[in-house]
């Protein structure tokens, strides 16, 4: 039977120090040729210290998923899913980031890296219909993921009516929002930002679940932004109105 949770295999540099940093990594393959690389080396020796295997093999693409590991590849223990009342819980007021049927595990790992760096810690994904929790995104994210609380959901739709019983604003990215995004003192409060998939964005269900949405003002000649960039927006608004004001 397959374990419950994410991230048992991490690749990159970046990725595989934040899960050694944790703790996780059980077994780390390197290239036999990095190996003496002090960022290489240190890292291996932070393995072992914490109770690790290291292995060394010829060319570590063979065991990758990734396109570019840098010459790490590490087997980790799964971090735990959490709950929704979790994610609520994570910061106060909280700060949310929920994620529909957003496809593209690049996308996923660059929008928990901003939202992470701009002070969200909780995060919503769907279990199905949704990017893997897997090497990509862990790779994308640059160690983000690590610190994150992720509570893994069956229905997106039901998880923003449940975010709004929880005491949290639901506020949902798009292009035809109610209001501007900017300048939004909603963000001061316990807010949970949704954002919709590549090309389709938010679905009818979750819509309509919405407390409000809102739209990134574009004065340029583009029509739309890639998703991790309209979140990472988002998700800077979110200080700026909390504490930059």
């Amino acid at each position: 039977m397959a374990r419950a949770g994410y991230g048992s295999r991490v690749e990159g540099l970046h990725a595989v120090a934040a899960a050694a940093a944790t703790g996780r990594v059980e077994v780390l393959h390197v290239e036999s040729g990095r190996m003496d690389k002090p960022d290489v080396s240190s890292l291996a020796e932070r393995v072992r210290s914490g109770g690790g295997k290291v292995r060394a093999v010829d060319d570590v693409r063979r065991l990758s998923e990734t396109t570019a590991p840098q010459g790490v590849v590490a087997e980790c223990a799964v971090i735990a899913p959490v709950t929704l009342e979790e994610v609520a819980a994570t910061s106060q007021p909280a700060a949310v980031m929920v994620l529909d049927r957003v496809l593209d595990p690049h996308n996923l790992g660059a929008i928990v890296r901003s939202s992470v760096a701009a002070g969200v810690s909780g995060f919503v994904i769907g279990s199905r219909r949704a990017a893997p929790l897997g090497a990509t995104a862990f790779k994308t994210a640059a160690g983000a993921l690590e610190p994150a609380k992720v509570a893994m959901v069956g229905s997106i739709a039901e998880a923003v009516a449940r975010l709004g019983r929880l005491g949290l604003w639901t506020v949902g990215l798009a292009a035809d929002g109610e209001r501007p995004l900017f300048g939004l003192d909603l963000l001061t409060e316990p807010v949970a930002l949704v954002v919709g998939g590549e090309g389709a964005g938010l679905s009818r269900l979750v819509r309509d679940r919405l407390d409000l949405t809102v739209s990134i003002p574009m004065p340029g000649p583009v029509e739309s932004l890639n998703v991790s960039v309209a979140a990472a927006l988002a998700s800077f608004e979110i200080p700026r109105q909390r504490f930059y004001q």
